[in-house]
């Protein structure tokens, strides 16, 4: 093993390697199911609770077809995968503007629920986008396990240098989350940079989101508790 390593010439995180646990990427769809749940019935979709049946459907078909290790790009997983993202997506945007609408044509009057619901549906932002760029960065984990695709389309620190990290580093989920959630906070990014312009249009999408709930949301709950 250390010998092909040495013999390939291609970067520690464009190298083949086992594949990344799925447990993680279960875990926080389901609390984005849950925080999609707890949402009152006017701050969601008239059809919510079949949205959230078909979300775990989706979940226990993703664990039916692969419980453990993305190990490979396999197309009937990434397309259920994209699919269960894109309804989390249309569900949590539906949520953002009906609260963005209350609180503009209604004038919502209770700073607690306002930032209990609002930090809801910021969260679940958080979440979404960080499953968006985990799925699309270079194909997708299985892609990246494979090593299938020669350019990043995101860069992180630890793959413009090797002294930043040990051979075996490769991105995994958390690290996509952790960048969705600096880009939902600075507006911007941080450490890790789209190089492509579909990751630059996501970033660019989930930047003006955030900055519509808090501008909107967090600022109207404080001239409430004043």
């Amino acid at each position: 093993m250390q010998e092909d390593d040495q013999k390939d010439l291609r970067p520690h995180w464009h190298r083949p390697h086992v594949g990344e646990q799925r447990w993680p990427v279960l875990l926080v769809v389901l609390v984005v199911i849950a925080l999609q749940y707890v949402l009152p019935r006017d701050l969601s979709l008239s059809i919510q609770l079949p949205i959230g049946y078909a979300e775990a459907a989706l979940l226990i078909v993703l664990l039916a077809f692969n419980p453990r290790r993305i190990s490979s790009h396999v197309p009937t997983t990434r397309a259920i995968g994209i699919v269960l993202i894109a309804i989390m997506t249309l569900s949590n945007t539906a949520s953002a503007i009906k609260l963005i609408d209350a609180i503009i044509t209604q004038g919502v009057a209770n700073a607690r629920s306002l930032l209990l619901f609002g930090g809801s549906i910021w969260l679940t932002n958080i979440v979404v986008f960080g499953l968006w760029y985990w799925e699309l960065d270079r194909g997708g984990p299985g892609r990246r396990a494979e090593a299938a695709r020669p350019y990043p389309d995101f860069i992180f620190p630890q793959m413009s240098d090797p002294l930043y990290a040990p051979h075996t580093w490769h991105p995994n989920f958390f690290d996509y989350l952790y960048t969705s959630f600096t880009n939902a906070s600075a507006f911007s990014p941080t450490d890790v940079m789209p190089l492509t312009r579909w990751a630059k249009m996501l970033m660019l999408v989930q930047s003006m989101t955030a900055l519509l709930m808090v501008g909107l949301v967090f600022a109207r709950a404080v001239n409430i508790l004043r």
